[in-house]
């Protein structure tokens, strides 16, 4: 780079310094999930198939009781215990003994946390040093793979199914090395909408027990799957109780992306070091966001079953709507989530390429599916999280720029 462009560059802010930037940080990035609406934000008309933001409004009870906790209640606005609310950890205890059959002590094995990403980054720095290895199912979830080089380990990828997206346990198992501390699984999947099969996640466990090693469970989506099917929770696993941690979420659940919160189950042992990590970064969840997810685990549930419904309906106007172009794309039906990734059947054209085309000739935001892994290029992947209207008019616009490109 000659002086006059590093120095153009420069001006324009796009070159920061990185001298004594510490290493772990200068290894990660900021993932497409967010960087593609950061680049939409500067163009005019985009419509998304992007970050996973789902379109339903907070449901109006859990706005209500934070309205009267603010007006009402002085504690609102402090710090709670570093744990979180005792009663909503009480309440979360209850939630999971109830609906997942998990026996959690609320005083020594939950930790309400800042969104489940905070719980994923906590649980991964806990148990990986520098130099430890870390199997992600691939494609897999962007951030996973920045936590984990944040943690200065190391992301051993081992694919999935590619014809249905399931877990090949006995691939796992041959990528195991001394250095392996832990397997990170996300299910329901993000990003290719995969609900993992029971006697799989039975293998999985039996893997992590033969071999020592912890199980990171990322169940964000567990209450979203489709056509009936049941979601299966490895944290029901008697023998993984000590190697277990397992993360969860309010976000898509109770639409409450924007209020950041949520937890964090694991054994009191390990959770007593992942609690050092909180503390370090957080020192607790957001008194008015812990008032929130309270009001919606005690609060109707009819809300949940809505989003459910909803977004199963979204999830086949996408497929019929990619159906259109299968001169284009193939795809795995989603089971659960509301992602999908659109394989490209035409040769030679990467996953970023391709998104950026789409994002400043279309105006349609995708993910590029080489932010998920190795297995997630030649990929985009699409949200169905959005309103109907958002996904037919990006399906529209996407389709007629596809019929009049000619890629070489």
């Amino acid at each position: 780079m000659s002086m006059s462009t590093r120095s153009a560059l420069e001006a324009s802010g796009r070159i920061f310094r990185s001298k004594g930037i510490s290493r772990r940080v200068r290894q990660i990035t900021i993932s497409a999930i967010k960087e593609m609406p950061l680049l939409a934000s500067r163009l005019e008309g985009c419509v998304s198939l992007g970050q996973g933001i789902p379109s339903f409004p907070t449901p109006p009870h859990i706005v209500e009781a934070v309205c009267h906790a603010l007006r009402d209640l002085p504690e609102s606005g402090k710090y709670t215990l570093g744990p979180g609310m005792a009663r909503l950890r009480e309440a979360i205890a209850e939630h999971l003994q109830r609906d997942k059959g998990i026996h959690a002590a609320p005083d020594r094995e939950i930790c309400v946390t800042v969104g489940a990403m905070e719980a994923l980054s906590a649980a991964v720095l806990t148990v990986v040093d520098r130099g430890d290895e870390v199997i992600l199912p691939s494609p897999n979830y962007a951030s996973h793979i920045e936590q984990v080089l944040l943690a200065e380990g190391v992301p051993v990828f081992v694919p999935l199914g590619a014809e249905d997206w399931q877990l090949d346990v006995e691939a796992m198992a041959r990528a195991v090395t001394p250095r392996t501390r832990s397997i990170i699984v996300c299910n329901p999947h993000n990003p290719t909408g995969a609900n993992f099969r029971e006697a799989d996640l039975r293998a999985l466990a039996a893997l992590a027990v033969e071999r020592d090693l912890f199980v990171i469970a990322d169940e964000t989506y567990d209450f979203l799957t489709f056509d009936g099917q049941p979601h299966f929770s490895l944290a029901t696993l008697p023998e993984l109780k000590d190697r277990i941690i397992a993360t969860y979420s309010f976000s898509k659940k109770y639409a409450m992306t924007g209020w950041r919160v949520g937890y964090v189950h694991a054994s009191e042992g390990v959770l007593d070091q992942i609690m050092k990590v909180h503390d370090a970064v957080a020192i607790c969840a957001p008194a008015v966001s812990q008032i929130a997810a309270l009001a919606a685990l005690e609060g109707p549930q009819e809300c949940v079953a809505e989003i459910r419904g909803v977004l199963e309906r979204r999830r086949n106007l996408i497929c019929s709507s990619l159906d259109r172009l299968k001169g284009y794309f193939s795809y795995v039906r989603p089971r659960g989530a509301y992602y999908l990734m659109a394989r490209m059947t035409h040769p030679g054209v990467s996953s970023m390429d391709l998104a950026l085309r789409l994002l400043n000739e279309a105006r349609v935001i995708t993910i590029p599916g080489a932010a998920f892994g190795p297995e997630g290029e030649q990929h985009i992947r699409l949200s169905f999280g959005g309103l109907e209207s958002e996904i037919v008019e990006a399906l529209k616009r996407m389709e007629a720029w596809l019929d009049r490109q000619a890629f070489s």
